[in-house]
């Protein structure tokens, strides 16, 4: 958790805050005593911020909003344990949204992706930045009994040309000689 002070010197506090939602889900508590203004509040909570505090306040209190907080986050941890296709992936930038069976671009546009391509990378995503074998991606995006240990490479092609502006570079698939593809790029859950 990350409990934001948004006087941050010569720093915005909103700024840091736009940063961090870019790229994490981490629970963010905004505190501030400088700014008492309702659209100062509003702002922080619409960019992501969990919850606004103002100084002076308690620490059992500021304790009790930290709690709740992370309460709901566990619970919405159990959830997704419990029901797989909610939620989804991050990575640089990108998001596969599980229950929709939707991946997204950087700008927010969605990528056409067919079973075998969702399927590959969501094996890729849910082990990232490991080798994972050729069996290993032929079982988990196994649709029909007739696929051939090559038809993987088929599909990871796919897969690189539409996640990668150059196909060539291959910067978030690596092949791993001798034992298959990793996913080189981290991903976080959501």
């Amino acid at each position: 958790m990350v409990i934001l002070d948004l006087r941050l010197g010569d720093d915005d506090g909103l700024d840091l805050l736009r940063e961090l939602r870019s790229h994490s889900d981490v629970p963010v508590i905004i505190m501030t005593g400088h700014r008492l203004d309702e659209s100062d509040c509003v702002v922080g909570l619409e960019l992501g911020a969990d919850d606004y505090v103002v100084k002076p306040f308690s620490l059992r209190e500021l304790l009790a909003r930290v709690r709740a907080i992370l309460r709901r986050q566990e619970i919405g941890r159990v959830a997704r344990v419990r029901h797989p296709e909610r939620g989804g992936y991050r990575f640089d930038g990108w998001r596969l949204e599980r229950r929709d069976r939707r991946l997204l671009d950087p700008e927010g546009l969605p990528v056409a992706l067919s079973k075998g391509e969702y399927a590959l990378l969501l094996a890729f995503l849910e082990a990232p930045q490991r080798s994972l074998t050729r069996d290993h991606l032929l079982q988990a995006t196994r649709l029909h009994e007739d696929i051939f240990d090559r038809s993987i490479d088929v599909q990871v092609l796919r897969l690189r040309r539409k996640l990668e502006r150059d196909p060539r570079t291959s910067r978030a698939i690596k092949t791993v000689r001798g034992v298959g593809y990793e996913f080189t790029l981290p991903a976080e859950p959501y």
